[in-house]
């Protein structure tokens, strides 16, 4: 229980459905879903289109996005890999005779959206409403207008600099950057869903919406065609997972990182973690030199399994685990294993939603950096992802850049197991951080007996590009433990990440939901 004369947030408990999301209209809406007779997907795309007006920065019709689905009455949970693929025209010797690494807000870092194929698919898979009552919420939110909230006005402090050219009209209010308060609306994106509604991916992917974008990534030099578009097509996959300590950790297999979280507690769970004050510097420290070990096997394994073999066995297996593991001196900290080989950043929204039939859905969705490429298609304003940049311009590397392929993703949503049964579907915003946010959230729980809330509630850190980065709320003398190992310590002054969680408490029939202070969203169950 928490101390309750101590800031913090208590779950949320309801009987019926839950929705735990970055923002408290998102999770509303989601809940309408199910009030009106929607189940789990149909809540789920409801609140991520949602989530499109709310946090504009952060996602949007032109991204991608990754979903796990356990339906009602099973256990068997399906994944789905909704990211689009580079233009089969890409040349990456082209792009080498100027660039040693991907450019990060060019057009050639442009990959074709996916989010909107997989969420039309999941809609007419698994969902129970028609996509005119799913999109009418988002529609008339993009009509109409939604605040800015607080955390999003932070981000659009930053974010706002990357927009570039006619994004400027569309993303900025006069000219100015969007402050807390202020409306933003977005009618041409109204338009667009409502197309979808009528249409379904046609209305996206074929068509004037289709020529908009194409017409407007051509004329910043791109090489996307119409054929692209219309090619894309989500896939459904089947999850990956690993146990730990009891607990089965369930992501979703390459082009994303979720393996890397899976290694991750593999190798943790070498160590004694329970025996440790959770804020502490050998806790940190363990984590931190796991995380450069894990890390450093994404950076070289993972890529498009469609083109070549990720290693994804080697990557998941104990015994890699335990070597890895034998490197991590408890006495000083490691220099990073490997330089990163592909751009990273933090701008994502997660949601996740469970039913009174216990479907589940766990869904991540995003445009990769705040606003994407920062370029926008000139008549429905759609923001263009820069997905691209994840790809590595090495040749022969597993993730090198190519034409008709998905490029290494960060974002995973990810299911937590126990005795066979889904307990806890989940996610952790944050880029790179994602893999070790999972387990982070996972060894809280196992190792420490919190609650999804009280992870979410305490300070976070991780070891990056060389420096570990701690998030406030550590105590002076974990600082100067982990100064004495030797790591190069950068205090953040803004947050890492961001989580949202249910919990099902089957004994009692009930759903716990915890979403993140870092955000402005909320949990909200009926």
């Amino acid at each position: 229980m928490r101390n309750f004369s101590s800031p913090g947030r208590s779950t949320v408990i309801a009987s019926n459905g839950m929705c735990a999301t970055s923002h408290p209209l998102a999770a509303k809406v989601a809940i309408q879903m199910l009030e009106q007779g929607g189940n789990a997907v149909d809540a789920a795309i409801a609140a991520a289109m949602i989530l499109n007006i709310a946090e504009p920065q952060m996602t949007g019709l032109g991204g991608d996005c990754f979903v796990l689905i356990k339906p009602a009455g099973v256990e068997e949970i399906i994944g789905l890999n909704g990211s689009g693929r580079s233009p089969a025209a890409l040349n990456g010797d082209k792009i080498r005779e100027n660039h040693t690494v991907m450019p990060t807000h060019s057009v050639d870092a442009v990959t074709i959206p996916g989010a909107i194929d997989a969420m039309v698919s999941m809609s007419k898979e698994f969902g129970k409403l028609d996509l005119k009552t799913v999109l009418a919420p988002a529609i008339h939110y993009a009509q109409q207008g939604i605040p800015v909230g607080a955390r999003t006005a932070f981000d659009l402090r930053s974010g706002a600099a990357f927009l570039q050219g006619v994004a400027k009209d569309y993303y900025l209010l006069n000219g100015q950057i969007p402050t807390e308060g202020q409306v933003f609306r977005a009618p041409k994106q109204a338009e667009v869903l409502r197309r979808i509604a009528i249409e379904g991916r046609a209305g996206f992917y074929e068509g004037e919406v289709a020529q908009d974008m194409v017409d407007s990534l051509n004329a910043l030099g791109g090489c996307h065609t119409m054929d692209d578009f219309a090619a894309t097509a989500c896939d459904y996959v089947e999850p990956i997972s690993g146990t730990y300590r009891g607990m089965e950790l369930v992501e979703l297999p390459p082009n994303g990182q979720g393996a890397t979280a899976i290694l991750l507690g593999n190798i943790l769970e070498q160590f004694d973690l329970s025996a440790l004050d959770p804020q502490g510097a050998q806790r940190v420290h363990i984590e931190a030199e796991a995380t450069k070990l894990a890390y450093d096997a994404r950076n070289r394994f993972i890529a498009d399994p469609a083109h070549l073999d990720v290693r994804l066995a080697h990557m998941l297996s104990r015994d890699t685990a335990k070597q890895l593991a034998a490197l991590i001196d408890m006495d000083k900290a490691m220099e990073t294993p490997a330089g990163l080989t592909e751009s990273v950043h933090k701008e994502t929204v997660y949601l996740t939603v469970v039913d009174r039939d216990r479907m589940a859905v766990s869904l991540i969705y995003s445009l990769f950096h705040s606003f994407g490429s920062g370029m926008a298609s000139d008549k429905f304003g759609l923001l263009f992802q820069n997905r691209g940049a994840g790809f590595t311009l090495q040749k022969g590397h597993p993730n090198e850049v190519a034409g008709g392929k998905r490029p290494m993703h960060t974002i995973i949503p990810a299911m937590l197991k126990k005795d066979g049964k889904v307990i806890m579907p989940f996610g952790v915003m944050g880029g790179q951080y994602q893999s070790t946010g999972h387990m982070r959230m996972v060894s809280d729980i196992v190792d420490y007996g919190m609650t999804p809330q009280e992870s979410m509630d305490t300070p976070r850190s991780f070891a990056e590009a060389g420096e570990l980065r701690l998030e406030a709320g550590y105590s002076s003398q974990t600082h100067a433990d982990l100064r004495a190992l030797g790591h190069n310590i950068k205090v953040l002054d803004k947050p890492l990440g961001g989580a949202q969680a249910i919990w099902i408490d089957e004994e009692n029939g009930v759903l716990h939901g915890a979403s993140d202070p870092r955000k402005d969203g909320c949990a909200i169950g009926y």
